[in-house]
């Protein structure tokens, strides 16, 4: 005599989920993925600009608060996304290369935030 949990296991694929629920959570699994990949994006985008306000903070001797409102006034007077200007910081303060408009916004910016206009000392443009 055999029992049916004997001819369960025997039958082939039956430890296989059914195709029917998988189609049903395509779209789930591919709605997941599509936002892990923005979280990813989220969490590069939030330290480079972390790193941009810290420039901020130490070029125009204002606070984190003030770096930021700075970096998003920028963005805003350019119409460039912040992401991309704070990129363009980095990049200036690695290499001395920024836009002469976005530099000149952030030179107005950082005047009316902080106590100084850029350090004479700053990377020069080229």
């Amino acid at each position: 005599m055999t029992s049916d949990a004997g001819s369960k296991a025997e039958e082939p694929g039956r430890d296989l989920p059914d195709r029917t629920a998988l189609d049903q959570d395509a779209p789930r699994i591919a709605e997941l993925q599509e936002e892990i990949g923005q979280l990813k994006e989220a969490v590069t985008s939030h330290a480079v600009v972390d790193q941009a306000i810290g420039m901020m903070v130490a070029l125009g001797r204002v606070t984190p608060e003030d770096g930021w409102a700075v970096l998003r006034e920028v963005s805003q007077h350019t119409n460039i996304k912040l992401r991309n200007v704070a990129e363009m910081i980095l990049v200036w303060g690695q290499k001395g290369d920024l836009p002469p408009d976005v530099r000149a916004t952030l030179e107005d910016t950082l005047d009316r935030y902080g106590p100084t206009s850029l350090p004479e000392d700053s990377p020069p443009l080229r």
